[in-house]
């Protein structure tokens, strides 16, 4: 840690602890404060030292041809589903009964370790949409999806396998996955 950093880090606390003790800064000195080099320093450090990017930048190759790499992303996991369609298909967009075909990887979100992948079986794993036969994160987040496509969930644990967990998966954990939707029959 440089020194600059150190002391803008030691002005803060003590800018901190003066006001805890009811000493009153004026509006002009917090704004002071705020925006002198060190404390932009000391911001800029500690924004630049996180590792990953935020799910919403990371990048999922489009190519569907190849099992894809989820990076570990930064910054605490969503409270709800996310999804986001890496390719659309082109094809008929799935819907609860329909029977799906796809491929898919599961990572851990909190320490990017994957825990499955039908890719590493080379097999499609089938499953009908809606049945309650995968995790509630895959029934909401695949509907809606065009064959040809990939999509890539963050599925928080309610969604997943809670307090529980289950196998490898710790209990409270949120999964990401990419999912290619292979065909709807």
């Amino acid at each position: 840690m440089s020194i600059r950093t150190a002391t803008a880090a030691l002005l803060a606390v003590a800018a901190l602890g003066t006001a805890a003790c009811g000493e009153d800064l004026g509006n002009d000195q917090i704004a002071e404060f705020a925006t002198s080099p060190e404390t932009t320093a000391t911001t800029a450090t500690a924004t630049t030292a996180s590792s990953g990017k935020p799910i919403q930048e990371i990048e999922i190759s489009e190519d569907l041809t190849k099992k894809p790499e989820i990076p570990k992303p930064a910054g605490d996991p969503p409270d709800k589903l996310y999804q986001r369609d890496i390719v659309e298909g082109t094809g008929d967009a799935a819907k609860s009964g329909d029977n799906l075909s796809v491929q898919y990887v599961g990572v851990n979100y909190d320490t990017g370790e994957q825990f499955d992948a039908s890719w590493d079986g080379g097999e499609p794993f089938p499953f009908e949409l809606g049945a309650q036969n995968v995790i509630g994160g895959w029934d909401q987040g695949v509907v809606g999806m065009k064959e040809g496509g990939r999509r890539l969930l963050v599925i928080p644990p309610d969604l997943a396998y809670g307090k529980e967990g289950q196998g490898t998966i710790p209990p409270n954990a949120t999964l990401m996955f990419v999912i290619d939707l292979k065909s709807i029959g």
